[in-house]
């Protein structure tokens, strides 16, 4: 592999520092030089462009795609699955996602595939299973009797995610940990999904949530909550979870809380205007959960404004999954229209979101040394607005993919 230079463009590096116009140049994946007029056995020219670091979305689900209703699950083959996320995966890659952290569904097996280059998509961080009490967002029984869960039923690299006790959660982490989870999902609340949860109820007691991050903290691993309740928020904070998935209803204290203890928000604002479009579209979904979407966005949004005003970390994440792949992006609006710069929404999108899942010093910004993932856009201004069209160039470890 040659010496590549990706010359000329406006370079954001997710620093801090100014954007300005400069080379990468790119050897074996990684980044050996930044400056003006560099050499190299080829050169891509990037006048007009807006160059960034590979972005980050902190929550998804390849196993998923917007359809959650009983036929479709019902009657999709097992192994179909597999070959659907690929193609998902490929989806998201082509938005300049070049890392995420799959929050459910996808196993070591779809993680493998893609390091080894079987398939393309975005490098992953897996939690396997999200691990939900009994009767929470997460246990898949139905009233009738069946068991539908979101993503997979139990089966060989993904363990049964109901636990209930400190008992049960030491071991089911631990059983996480075997199959190869590289951080730990946990729903310490209802939501909107699942059709028999309150969004506003906390789940777990303070005893589980103390077994699961120790066993976790011990095993090097970070914990991520789905937290939508006031006190299942509090709760998770308390416990040392890393990182709160949705927020949807923070209050003054909750806000205080992350603050104090350095707690990441990832607030998926996409996700119920995702459930909203789907039944829009015709999707069989059940009322509550269609009521509790349409009921949790102005309240969420509202959290979201609340939390940027009081300087809560936030890291990018979108839920994709919820709504179909290949829309990421649409999140970075949301959250500059909600208050966030456009380049506070660049930083949370990389370089914050590299520190969530604590691969900063490999990824997130273009330093030398870094692996060399950049995207490209049409355009010099930081603009998140309307951001798919203008993707142009998307490169992961130094390999441009075919958009």
């Amino acid at each position: 592999m040659g010496r590549t230079i990706w010359a000329n463009g406006m370079v954001f590096d997710g620093t801090g520092a100014d954007a300005s116009v400069a080379d990468i140049a790119v050897e074996e994946g990684r980044i050996v030089e930044i400056g003006v007029g560099l050499d190299g056995d080829e050169l891509v020219d990037l006048s007009g462009h807006l160059v960034t670091p590979g972005l980050f979305d902190c929550h998804v689900h390849f196993m998923v795609d917007g359809d959650f209703s009983p036929t479709t699950y019902g009657e999709t083959p097992f192994s179909m699955r597999f070959y659907l996320a690929a193609e998902r995966m490929r989806r998201t890659l082509a938005t300049g996602v070049t890392t995420v952290r799959e929050a459910g569904g996808s196993d070591l097996g779809v993680k493998e595939a893609q390091e080894k280059g079987l398939i393309e998509g975005p490098r992953m961080q897996i939690s396997i299973a999200i691990l939900s009490q009994t009767g929470g967002h997460g246990d898949g029984w139905h009233v009738c009797g069946a068991r539908m869960p979101m993503e997979l039923d139990p089966y060989p690299g993904m363990p049964d995610n109901v636990v209930d006790g400190p008992d049960e959660m030491r071991r089911k982490v631990r059983e996480l940990v075997r199959a190869g989870a590289d951080v730990i999902k946990v729903c310490t609340s209802g939501g909107v999904l699942s059709p028999r949860t309150d969004p506003q109820h906390a789940h777990f007691k303070a005893d589980e949530l103390d077994v699961l991050v120790a066993e976790a903290t011990g095993a090097g691993r970070f914990v991520m909550a789905h937290a939508q309740a006031t006190s299942g928020i509090k709760n998770a904070i308390r416990a040392g979870i890393r990182s709160i998935e949705h927020g949807v209803y923070l209050d003054d204290e909750a806000i205080q809380m992350m603050l104090d203890a350095g707690t990441y928000l990832v607030p998926t604002l996409v996700a119920p205007l995702g459930v909203l479009d789907a039944a829009d579209q015709g999707v069989e979904l059940p009322q509550m959960i269609i009521d509790k979407a349409r009921a949790v966005v102005d309240v969420h949004q509202e959290s979201f404004r609340r939390a940027i005003e009081a300087g809560v970390t936030i890291a990018m994440g979108t839920d994709s999954g919820v709504m179909p792949h290949g829309n990421n992006l649409r999140e970075l609006q949301l959250m500059a229209d909600l208050g966030m710069s456009p380049t506070a929404v660049l930083e949370s999108t990389t370089r914050i979101a590299s520190q969530l899942m604590g691969v900063d010093s490999t990824l997130g910004t273009i330093e030398v040394g870094k692996i060399a993932d950049l995207v490209a856009f049409t355009g010099t201004e930081i603009d998140v607005t309307d951001l798919k069209p203008r993707v142009a160039h998307v490169v992961q470890a130094g390999q441009e993919i075919a958009l």
